[in-house]
């Protein structure tokens, strides 16, 4: 998975691209991708939105365990 930062450039890039009406776009590594419909766009901006927040996500700072006899 990519760093935060990462995905935030991936994010606006995307947001930047569908303001702009743009539908084709060639990533650094040589791989184009075509976005035919705003759905399309829609959903990938979604999934990066999904991982932003999974990747921002704190792990708990403390776990509380809680026993007893069943009394």
């Amino acid at each position: 998975m990519a760093d935060l930062s990462t995905l935030h450039e991936r994010l606006d890039s995307l947001r930047a691209m569908r303001a702009e009406g743009t539908s084709r776009v060639r990533l650094s590594d040589g791989r184009e991708i075509t976005y035919r419909t705003d759905a399309e766009f829609a959903a990938a901006i979604a999934d990066l939105e999904r991982q932003i927040r999974d990747a921002s996500r704190a792990a708990p700072k403390a776990v509380y365990l809680a026993t007893s006899k069943g009394l």
